[in-house]
């Protein structure tokens, strides 16, 4: 027996619209210590993967392992039944073809149920090694949706430059250039206000600005964003979700032509 209960259903409703745009259909590994979906996207160039912890859940059951493979845009119908402040219950039985989602409205006099069928993926869980980033930025958000959605409009990929000094987001394209500086400040008061900049080496890398911008979908999570990049590795953009867990994204580094 499979059981997750989460006080606000608006997590799971978030959970859903970060990663929908990148992935029509995903297992959700659920195991005693929580649940783990990890899927490539639909063009096969990022990494997705979320980690909701068991201890985050109102209340949290699982007997034996179970992987639950859905399409995201059914489960994207059935969460739009339910308000943002309804309680959430996932159910399923341990060898079950099909999941029940029951939302209770918070004065528990509206209690409606929905099953969907459950798809069987064949879906390869990739290691991701552990690496030290020669650079960690920390920043809001907000920030950083704004300047994927601003820059997005001058050039296809975007230039993340990471010095001491700050980090440095820039594109070029038919219309111009775009560069937007950030420099590292640390708000006392604020802390999800603050640019923090943990640095080994200095690292410029090129990236495709259509995959950051899916990224931001994420933003509602969490007031503040975490980039980790090294050279030749994948950039993670993880974005916490509360105290229950994350999503983290990984995107290859563009190849530039001229660097031969």
């Amino acid at each position: 027996m499979f059981e997750a209960r989460l006080v606000q259903s608006s997590i799971l409703k978030k959970v859903l619209d970060a990663i929908k745009e990148l992935l029509n259909e995903a297992t959700f590994d659920c195991s005693d210590t929580g649940i783990q979906l990890q899927a490539m996207d639909n063009s096969h160039v990022s990494l997705v993967s979320l980690n909701l912890r068991s201890d985050g859940f109102d209340k949290y059951r699982c007997d034996r392992n179970i992987s639950m493979g859905m399409n995201l845009a059914s489960l994207a119908k059935i969460m739009k039944c339910a308000s943002n402040d309804d309680v959430l219950t996932m159910k399923a039985q341990d060898n079950a073809d099909t999941v029940t989602f029951v939302f209770e409205s918070a004065n528990q006099d509206k209690v409606s149920d929905y099953e969907m069928k459950l798809m069987n993926l064949d879906q390869e869980h990739l290691g991701i090694p552990d690496t030290d980033y020669a650079c960690i930025v920390k920043m809001p958000s907000a920030e950083f949706a704004r300047i994927c959605r601003d820059l997005a409009q001058f050039g296809e990929s975007v230039v993340i430059a990471c010095t001491k000094e700050g980090v440095k987001f820039s594109t070029s394209g038919d219309i111009g250039s775009a560069n937007v500086k950030l420099a590292q400040n640390a708000n006392v008061d604020k802390e999800e206000e603050s640019v923090t900049i943990e640095m080994q080496e200095p690292v410029t890398l090129n990236f495709a600005c259509r995959y950051l911008n899916s990224f931001t979908k994420a933003t509602p999570l969490s007031p503040t964003v975490q980039l980790s990049l090294s050279h030749d590795v994948p950039l993670v953009v993880e974005y916490k979700i509360g105290d229950i867990g994350f999503i983290r994204y990984y995107l290859a580094p563009k190849i530039d032509d001229e660097e031969n």
